[in-house]
């Protein structure tokens, strides 16, 4: 049939599943890391607590029938092993049924994960992974050409993603309207980057320059997606070479990089695909992918609706099963950036006179001298959660005390998430935390003191506490 007989669309298929299969592994493995200490049996939020309250249709996961730290680390260790078996080309080496079935399975686990992580998996980047991979499982093998309607489906995507992020902006923050949003954006960013504090100091007029080609990125380009080729490929290229600048400049996990595959999908035409015609479909996986799309434009309209409301939202589920979101980002800047600085000490009583030593955590500032890291796509949780509570208690109302519980305890699965534990033999006495102002050095600052950042205190966020007077907290 026609629509799955374009042939260029057949590198653009290839290029997305690699990409989106290396992507869940990602995923995958940052769930086994830090599953423990965030929503193990024992962790700040367990998931046992979470699924007795939950039903099972809010958030269907397997993870209602049976929970054990053992049972997660098997599902995602499974996960992960699969996402590096269709990264090695496996979907291409079965039959089209059972490449499916790969697809949709890797899906399902990781929906599983999500439905149950709270707070820790509430990013819009969880919604778009699983968007992304409920469409890979209709893009067929190759035993037969792409769904034309399916690789139409991702750059219906791409376009939510794009042109949703660039109206949240344009109706939000007035930086964005008149161009100065990166005078801060890249200092006050939840996770800098290593080269973030030489974006931070371009020429502001270059910064202006910055905003303007993202509006042009995620307002015009976007548009542009449903032209014919090769007006949309060379669209989706720009889109790419946006992203790609976000990438350098910051982190934020797999959200940039899901995004340029997808946009590879439909730049990859502009070089062509195999000659010849195509393996036809067998009619079963014509009726499904048929089904697929029809389903999909059915739960479009609230997401469509989203982007032509005054009251847009950002990053919204409109259903459990993450099959088609609204996105969106920063539609506000900050202008300062604040830390939460944790300090424990081995004095029972403190005063004046008590000396306090930090936990240093991975991609969060801290150590002033510290250049910050470049981990994503990676995602550090707890560290992208600490700059939320920077910015109001409110959002660490859940986690935060059940977090510093654990480091008068010395959890071991609590210490993996930090880069340094200052307390390695005995746990601290007594745990706080405190409130800087940071802000990037100058080049003058940074020859004479070595230091990236400069840092104020500017308020007690926790009061000296001890593990007794923390079962009172809880």
């Amino acid at each position: 049939m026609a629509w799955f007989s374009d042939s260029g669309y057949w590198l653009g298929r290839l290029v997305f599943q690699r990409m989106l299969a290396v992507l869940y592994l990602v995923a995958f493995l940052t769930a086994v890391r830090q599953f423990r200490a965030l929503i193990g049996a024992r962790g700040m939020l367990p998931v046992p607590a979470f699924v007795a309250l939950v039903p099972f249709r809010a958030s269907p996961s397997v993870f209602h029938w049976h929970y054990s730290d053992r049972f997660f680390a098997l599902w995602s260790w499974s996960g992960a092993a699969l996402a590096a078996a269709l990264v090695a080309g496996a979907a291409d080496a079965v039959p089209l049924w059972a490449s499916m079935l790969c697809w949709a399975v890797l899906w399902a686990q990781y929906l599983s994960i999500v439905n149950v992580g709270q707070t820790w998996y509430s990013f819009g980047w969880e919604s778009l992974l699983l968007e992304a991979g409920s469409l890979a499982v209709f893009l067929g093998n190759a035993d037969t050409a792409p769904p034309v309607t399916v690789m139409w489906l991702l750059r219906w995507l791409l376009f939510r993603v794009e042109f949703g992020a660039g109206l949240i902006k344009m109706r939000g923050d007035r930086c964005w309207r008149d161009l100065t949003c990166l005078h801060y954006h890249h200092e006050t960013q939840p996770m800098p980057g290593p080269l973030s504090w030489f974006f931070h100091h371009l020429p502001k007029p270059l910064h202006k320059t910055e905003v303007a080609a993202n509006h042009v990125a995620q307002l015009g380009l976007p548009v542009l997606l449903f032209t014919p080729q090769p007006i949309a490929g060379w669209a989706a290229v720009g889109m790419i070479v946006t992203q790609l600048w976000l990438v350098l400049s910051g982190n934020f996990a797999w959200l940039n990089w899901v995004t340029i595959a997808l946009a590879m999908a439909t730049a990859a035409p502009l070089w062509g695909g195999p000659s010849g015609e195509p393996p036809a479909p067998p009619l079963w996986f014509e009726v499904l992918v048929l089904a697929a799309t029809a389903g999909v434009v059915l739960l479009s309209y609230r997401p469509a609706r989203n982007l032509l409301s005054r009251q847009q939202m950002m990053n919204t589920s409109y259903e459990s099963l993450h099959l088609v979101n609204s996105y969106g980002a920063f539609g506000t800047i900050t202008r300062v950036r604040r830390e939460i600085v944790v300090e424990g000490t081995a004095d029972a009583v403190t005063g004046p006179g008590t000396t306090w030593v930090a936990y240093e955590f991975h991609g969060k500032p801290g150590d002033v001298r510290r250049l910050p890291r470049q981990f994503a796509p990676w995602h550090l949780r707890l560290d992208w959660l600490m700059w939320f509570a920077a910015l109001s208690p409110a959002y660490a109302r859940s986690w935060f005390v059940p977090f510093v519980a654990r480091l008068l305890e010395n959890d071991r699965d609590t210490l993996r998430l930090l880069r340094t534990n200052p307390f390695p033999d005995l746990p601290p006495a007594r745990i706080r935390a405190r409130v800087f102002r940071y802000r990037f050095t100058t080049w003058r600052e940074l020859r004479q003191t070595g230091a990236w950042w400069h840092r104020t205190e500017e308020r007690e966020f926790l009061a000296p506490v001890g593990r007794s007077a923390l079962h009172g907290m809880r």
